[in-house]
């Protein structure tokens, strides 16, 4: 399963590959705004940075306008990957930027059936929020497991991005099941790294270590 780093911080971008797990980027306008730097200084940095997939969204509502912006998203790198809302709209553009070789990350998918129209309209990545969907109460790995049995009943080649990750419990269910893509914030990539038993063994062995003879 290949990790993408959801954040638009350049300091986590760099720690996060520093450790060999970042694949690509997603970003959205709430983590770009964290920045309090313009969209084009920020972007223009991460992917001087990766080069893997960058995922940018684009902020029109209608198809016209989605692919217009995601056009000149396009010109700043050939790793730019555009993300576009599940709306009938996005729809429209995303067959239209598939036609043209385009790769789009269809975002904001709570549904099978959402899923299933992001592959039938050349979507490269679906990415189903199963954090929002936990926090009204629905299961949204199972949403994550619908979406893959669809993909492979079907032959689709969309990947899935499990997105909205918000602990290590969804990092590992989306392994388990089989998912292409964990887009992850560094804070859980941290936590993916800990376990107090392995604490505790470094400090055993480091206590150990002071009672050996040095001569």
């Amino acid at each position: 399963m290949k990790f993408f780093i959801d954040t638009a911080n350049i300091g986590e971008i760099k720690e996060a590959k520093s450790l060999g797990m970042v694949d690509g980027v997603t970003t959205n306008p709430s983590l770009i705004a964290r920045e309090k730097k313009s969209f084009e200084a920020v972007v223009k940095e991460i992917l001087k940075v990766i080069d893997g997939p960058v995922s940018l969204e684009v902020m029109s509502l209608d198809a016209d306008g989605m692919f217009k912006e995601g056009k000149k998203l396009m010109q700043l790198g050939d790793q730019v990957v555009i993300k576009v809302p599940m709306t009938m709209d996005g729809l429209k553009a995303t067959r239209r930027f598939a036609a043209e070789g385009i790769p789009v990350n269809q975002t904001l998918i709570f549904s099978p059936l959402q899923a299933l129209m992001a592959a039938k309209a050349g979507a490269a990545y679906a990415s189903p929020f199963v954090g929002r969907l936990d926090d009204i109460a629905h299961d949204g790995m199972a949403l994550v497991e619908q979406i893959l049995t669809i993909y492979d009943q079907y032959g689709y080649d969309t990947e899935v991005i499990v997105a909205s990750v918000r602990h290590p419990g969804h990092v590992l269910e989306a392994a388990m099941m089989g998912a292409d893509i964990a887009t992850i914030p560094f804070k859980v990539i941290q936590q993916l790294a800990q376990h107090p038993l392995t604490d505790r063994g470094v400090d055993t062995f480091l206590a150990d270590w002071k009672k050996v003879p040095k001569k």
